[in-house]
């Protein structure tokens, strides 16, 4: 049975596939405890949940997004635990082997919207509104030898996002690069995007990393 992501949901994309392909690499086993921080349609916690991973739990703060990883899971026959709430709100308490996420990223002028599609990127002035709290409160969800990974535009700074995870303990380094052409949203902002020096004139390509911070055992 086919699925289509649904209306308002952020449907997978080039970011989503980089990300997965890190998540692929990892050792994943039948006791690895895996969260997806912002799942959308629920692609890399369904891609965790394949690998053998019996312990996976997916968050979004979109009801559409957790009705659409939960449905999907099930049509799949996967084990998928899916919660709504504020990025790592929900499982404060709890511990993971390995921490995936594709947060919003986009940099846009300062306003917060708090629905429709736009809450899939939007991520205020410098595009690092919910980056920077998930470097803040990722790392001490991590058990020992565990794993954040962490995809963004180059637009967000990939320097500071391993700065962070750093100074937060965790042994952190880009892993992997892909040069995208601009989509939609980026061509839309662009103009503003060059007013405020984030891209040079004429700039239609964007760089996506994949960040990897290891907690030490």
């Amino acid at each position: 049975m086919v699925f289509k992501t649904p209306p308002g949901v952020y449907a997978p994309q080039d970011d989503t596939w980089l990300l997965a392909g890190a998540l692929l690499r990892e050792n994943i086993g039948a006791d690895t405890a895996v969260l997806d921080v912002g799942t959308g349609s629920g692609a890399l916690a369904l891609a965790a949940a394949g690998r053998g991973a019996a312990q996976v739990t997916a968050v979004d703060v979109s009801p559409l997004a957790v009705g659409a990883t939960w449905l999907r899971a099930r049509l799949k026959g996967l084990t998928v635990r899916v919660l709504q709430g504020d990025l790592l709100t929900p499982v404060a308490d709890r511990r993971f082997d390995l921490i995936v996420t594709n947060p919003p990223y986009v940099p846009m002028a300062e306003r917060r919207l708090r629905r429709g599609r736009g809450v899939a990127w939007q991520a205020g002035a410098d595009g690092r509104a919910l980056l920077d709290r998930i470097c803040r409160d990722a790392p001490p969800l991590l058990r020992p030898g565990g794993a954040l990974l962490l995809v963004h535009s180059g637009l967000c700074g990939a320097d500071r996002t391993v700065e962070q995870l750093t100074g937060a303990g965790l042994r952190a380094a880009v892993t992997d690069r892909r040069t995208i052409p601009f989509g939609p949203v980026l061509r839309e902002q662009a103009p503003w995007l060059e007013s405020h020096g984030l891209i040079a004139p004429g700039e239609t390509e964007e760089e996506l990393v994949v960040i990897r911070a290891e907690r030490r055992t």
